[in-house]
């Protein structure tokens, strides 16, 4: 056995109940992750013509580029490392999210638009045991030029409701065969909404454990503060923001109202340390007046589909678990 095996095999025994990898799986155990695949089939078909109907243009994924999220002072963020390499004597990185691309084509081309973007996030290994953490997953990322908050909130809530509706019908006999059809109901709508500072006030800073306890549908979580591009109004202290919280996974998705005003953007930078060299061409658009207002979110899919399917691990919705702190060979 080599010292990199050996190393894996301590890892995978320390891991009680991270998956394992594709070609070591039973044939009960490869069941079940064809019926997990076929959920997922039925998750994107849905979720992509919803968007398209709905006048929305779908962009192909950027995977490395100059400017990124820089997920700071977002206080969830775990990154261990962030992956950088040298093109053509321009350093880049690997996207952590598309906010930025999203942000200037819905500004310059595309007033609705949404892409199935890769995200590389090295999390700290200690969150392999958490069930809802993964390396690389996929985000279902989507902008709305000129749109508010409420109207994002809104269209997510109908096309969650449309999409599990659309399961119930049409995968019912892998939702059975996984133990999730009875479970899974269709979430009344509107979905219930908590304002952070009020869970703090309730639950202390632990607000989002006590509450991922309590929940039995989704519920929307604003007013957080985060990175410099989602809209924070200096007067109140208030965030126009939002997450949704899937009861026992968490955070699906997140989003905001966007800053577009230069002078703003600026200030924030400066005041969370983000560097600016990084944001070169977002901070020109916004200079010029041509950055436009909108609000837009990230939907995490593997997320998502651990919820629908019930997933132990959101590795078990990956043919090819992205694990942190473990690498397989696929």
């Amino acid at each position: 056995m080599t010292k990199r095996q050996n190393l894996l095999t301590i890892a995978e025994e320390r891991l009680i109940g991270v998956p394992k990898p594709l070609e070591q799986l039973s044939k009960s155990e490869l069941q079940r992750k064809q019926s997990i695949g076929k959920v997922m089939t039925h998750v994107l078909k849905y979720l992509t013509e919803e968007f398209v109907k709905d006048g929305f243009e779908w962009l192909l994924p950027v995977i490395f580029s100059k400017s990124t999220d820089p997920l700071w002072p977002d206080p969830e963020a775990s990154i261990d490392k962030r992956v950088e390499i040298e093109i053509y004597g321009e350093i880049v990185r690997a996207n952590l999210s598309m906010i930025v691309q999203k942000m200037v084509a819905s500004s310059l081309i595309h007033p609705k638009l949404f892409t199935l973007s890769p995200n590389i996030r090295i999390e700290k290994a200690e969150r392999a045991n958490t069930g809802i953490h993964a390396y690389e997953f996929t985000q279902l990322d989507f902008e709305m030029s000129d749109a508010t908050s409420d109207e994002v909130r809104s269209f997510v809530e109908r096309v969650l409701v449309g999409l599990i509706r659309h399961l119930r019908d049409n995968v019912r006999e892998d939702l059975t065969y996984l133990h999730r059809y009875n479970g899974l109901t269709v979430p009344k709508t509107p979905f219930k909404i908590y304002d952070r500072k009020e869970l703090e006030k309730s639950y202390g800073k632990a607000w989002e454990k006590r509450l991922l306890k309590e929940i039995k549908h989704p519920v929307w979580i604003t007013n957080i503060p985060r990175e410099f591009y989602d809209f924070e109004d200096f007067e109140s202290g208030t965030w126009d923001n939002y997450d949704l919280l899937l009861p026992k996974y968490g955070e699906a998705l997140s989003g905001g109202r966007r800053e577009w005003e230069y002078k703003k953007i600026v200030k924030k930078m400066e005041r969370d340390k983000v560097k600016k060299e990084n944001y070169r061409i977002l901070l020109q658009l916004a200079k010029e007046g041509k950055l436009q207002p909108s609000a837009g979110a990230g939907l995490g899919v593997e997320r998502l589909v651990a919820w629908i399917v019930g997933a132990k691990h959101i590795g078990e919705t990956q043919p090819f678990p992205r694990v942190p702190g473990l690498v397989y060979d696929l």
